[in-house]
């Protein structure tokens, strides 16, 4: 019996049914923080990306996805569970399981979710699109509010500068592969329950590309790609915040067989700071007051992301007051208009008064009578009512 997979969705923490944008954010995150590059000589951290690999490629491709949420391993891997799971008389078939489905009711326009739009072997010479990439790019609170440009190295995969991306020297010679006869796939017979069927598997003999390189390229080894680290300068616009993620078309590996580039994904993150706090896009802080500023009301001086302004306190302000600066908050990303800054007061109650200071203040407040505590009054009178009653 095999051994057990891991389910794919706990793989890639998530759960079943989850979207189509989760699982590919999942896969950037774990493949980034896994990728063989980056763990050069660690088994464990190698397994763990080809474990996330596997998984993506599962739940990334919408048929293999309804066969897994189906059936589970064994509808991806005819022969996950040997002869004792539900596709038990599959078991030991090297071909996928939806190939063999495909193949009986492909023309019916599918069977239980297998049919239709499925990529096989014989396009594989096609032009495809290279791989995604992603960073994470770290602002600090004020470049995210006002937006900034920052260079970063990015490492990705690009056109081999020495054969241009054919991957053969210039004296080579390509010769049509013999065991395809340059379609790059073969037909395969597997014998199944329901009798012999046909499918098409990738030519072992030329990897697919229909041709012989006799002479491969010195730089990229045949593969028509090499790895290379480049700086790019990258605009963040004004507003973005933790999280969110700028997509840059064509900046990612270079495509296949002439195929576009991919792209790549910036994910952005925000440092805190001091004084200002953000919900969306409007802003917060708070800001102290003396006790005489919140008693007689004061000219005081408020911080804002685009500098200090003067605000009046009016007399009598209670600890705990919130004020409201309107359009005074974060720009939204590639919009003309603005969030809030909300300011909330707080009163600092004296300490350590020496002797005539305690003294003053106990006059004044002997001289205060109940127009002054309107909310002590309040207080007290509902207090003598519920003793009353």
């Amino acid at each position: 019996m095999a051994d057990q997979k891991r389910d794919y969705y706990e793989v890639l923490g998530l759960k079943k049914g989850a979207s189509e944008a989760d699982i590919k954010k999942a896969f950037k995150t774990l493949a980034r923080k896994y990728h063989p590059d980056l763990h050069p000589g660690d088994a464990e951290a190698e397994a763990k990306f080809k474990e996330i690999n596997e998984a993506y490629g599962v739940l990334s491709d919408s048929d293999k996805k309804a066969r897994y949420d189906q059936f589970g391993h064994a509808g991806v891997d005819p022969s996950y569970g040997g002869g004792d799971g539900g596709f038990g008389g599959f078991s030991g078939f090297s071909g996928d399981v939806g190939d063999i489905f495909d193949s009986i009711f492909g023309g019916f326009g599918g069977f239980g979710g297998f049919g239709g739009g499925r990529s096989t072997a014989s396009n594989v010479n096609a032009p495809r699109q290279g791989g995604d990439i992603s960073v994470n790019i770290t602002l600090t609170f004020m470049e995210a509010c006002h937006g900034t440009k920052k260079d970063i190295d990015i490492t990705h995969m690009v056109k081999c500068p020495q054969c241009s991306g054919t991957g053969a020297d210039s004296n080579t010679v390509k010769q049509t592969c013999t065991e395809c006869n340059g379609q790059g796939s073969v037909k395969v017979n597997q014998r199944t329950p329901f009798g012999v069927i046909s499918s098409s598997k990738v030519c072992s003999k030329c990897g697919g590309k229909g041709q012989i390189i006799t002479n491969p390229c010195s730089k990229c080894r045949g593969a028509g790609r090499v790895r290379k680290t480049d700086k790019i300068n990258i605009t963040i616009p004004a507003g973005i915040n933790e999280g969110q993620t700028m997509r840059l078309a064509g900046k990612g590996d270079a495509g296949i067989n002439g195929g576009s580039a991919g792209d790549l994904y910036a994910e952005i993150r925000v440092k805190s700071h001091d004084l200002f706090t953000r919900k969306g896009n409007d802003i917060y802080c708070d800001v102290p007051l003396t006790y005489m500023q919140a008693a007689l009301g004061d000219e005081i001086t408020i911080p804002t992301i685009d500098g200090n302004i003067s605000y009046t306190i009016p007399e009598g302000t209670q600890s705990g007051t919130k004020f409201q600066l309107r359009g005074k908050g974060v720009k939204a990303v590639n919009r003309d208009s603005h969030g809030d800054q909300y300011f909330t007061v707080t009163v600092e109650v004296p300490k350590k008064l020496n002797k005539k200071q305690r003294e003053l203040l106990k006059a004044f407040d002997d001289s205060l009578d109940e127009k002054n505590h309107s909310r002590k009054d309040s207080f007290l009178n509902r207090l003598k009512k519920k003793l009353d009653n």
